[in-house]
């Protein structure tokens, strides 16, 4: 019972993850045939900020750098994250073991990237991410664990 509510929490965060994706890819797909960097120089000015200063000058650089193709690639991108994400999330919420896999091996993935991140600039943040992942991970494999050891037990 208790496995079965934190996979359903797992299906919640995946569902919020992807949901904030698909949020930020339509977002996007708002600034195709938009001056976004004409846009950005106003956020610059707005929020007081000196566009000549490092990070400001990064920003107004990348956003010069955005054309009508690859803000429909980055929104495409985003779509295609978000649908694996919400996709996992329906399997988790209704307990498919190959959900269970999915979320274990994708989880996963990230693991490695998370703590080299930290190794060269720890935060509480990048700790947190870590850690919340780490549990995901370690509750997906407890799930994979016990639906193998019941499917073991009930062939027997």
């Amino acid at each position: 019972m208790r496995l079965s509510r934190a996979i359903r929490s797992v299906a919640v965060l995946e569902a919020f993850k992807g949901s904030l994706v698909l949020l930020t890819g339509l977002g996007i797909i708002s600034l195709v045939h938009r001056n976004v960097h004409d846009m950005a120089v106003e956020l610059v000015a707005h929020a007081h900020l000196n566009p000549a200063s490092h990070y400001p000058n990064i920003f107004l650089d990348a956003a010069s750098q955005l054309t009508d193709s690859k803000l429909w690639l980055y929104a495409f991108a985003a779509a295609s994250y978000a649908s694996l994400r919400l996709v996992e999330a329906y399997g988790l919420w209704y307990a498919k073991a190959w959900a269970e896999w999915l979320a274990a091996l994708s989880g996963a993935l990230y693991v490695p990237i998370e703590l080299f991140e930290l190794y060269h600039s720890a935060t509480w943040l990048g700790l947190a991410l870590l850690l919340v992942n780490l549990f995901v991970v370690a509750i997906m494999l407890q799930a994979v664990r016990s639906r193998a050891k019941s499917r073991t037990h009930n062939a027997v």
